[in-house]
């Protein structure tokens, strides 16, 4: 694990996209991507969330370039604009983080209301599938590529009552996993230059949700702060480590 402050400044020079940036998770991936030096380009259907989201990262780190686009991504037409937009403008992407979020549960297994999963396919499975046919190229032409996809253990162990949200992170692990073996084609003999890693967490806990409930003890949950942390050491490692690779945050079920 990469300790606090450890990652400042090694993604200088890199820009990273973050789709889903202007939710907790999408927030926390902002100020630890722009403190490690990397310009930051965050998308979001909520545009007032999105500049408030923006605006913080720009104050907490003075001088670094966070800038957001109002992205539908479940038009893969407007995603791959969004991609040729920003690697003309910065001349190059190397990252794109996927915190596009959304759960729906019932109580038991007979009582899936299949509108659950009509929703979460489109935020948990249609999302990637846009940000990684949109997004391919550009992190091959890069030399230090990333597409992270954040997870959940429910993907691997679904209960009666996540069944369409287990379903719908197991399809976009797979999704992942099959843009990582292309990675790894393209890399051919010399490996993968690129990578696509899935980071693995039970649930997410932010302030927010403690103030909220001071009492509960959210055990096994990963801070968005400690997952931004991860999230940008993924540029430590060398491509062929995290390639095609489910990252546990969480004990493997």
């Amino acid at each position: 694990m990469t300790g606090k402050g450890e990652t400042s400044g090694v993604l200088d020079g890199a820009v990273i996209a973050v789709a889903g940036a202007a939710g907790p998770a999408g927030r926390a991936a902002l100020l630890r991507l722009a403190e490690a030096g990397a310009t930051v380009v965050g998308a979001d259907a909520d545009p007032a969330r999105l500049a408030e989201a923006v605006d913080a990262a720009r104050y907490a780190h003075g001088g670094a370039t966070v800038t957001g686009d109002t992205v539908d991504l479940l038009d893969l037409a407007a995603t791959r604009e969004w991609a040729d937009k920003t690697e003309k403008e910065f001349g190059r992407i190397d990252g794109l983080v996927h915190l596009v979020g959304g759960w729906r549960g019932s109580s038991s297994f007979p009582e899936t209301d299949l509108s659950h999963w009509t929703l979460l396919e489109k935020l948990l499975v249609k999302t990637v599938q846009h940000t990684t046919l949109a997004f391919h190229d550009p992190l091959l032409r890069s030399d230090r590529g990333r597409y992270v996809l954040v997870s959940a253990a429910g993907a691997s162990k679904p209960t009666a009552g996540n069944a369409a949200y287990g379903a719908a992170k197991a399809a976009a692990e797979a999704w992942t996993l099959a843009l990582g073996d292309a990675f790894r084609k393209a890399g051919g003999e010399q490996g993968p230059k690129a990578a696509a890693t899935v980071l693995v967490i039970k649930a997410l806990v932010h302030d927010a949700m403690r103030a909220e409930r001071p009492h509960a003890k959210f055990a096994g949950f990963t801070d968005v702060g400690e997952l931004a942390e991860r999230i940008a050491g993924i540029w430590d490692r060398p491509a062929a480590d995290v390639n095609a690779q489910r990252v546990w945050l969480t004990p493997q079920p």
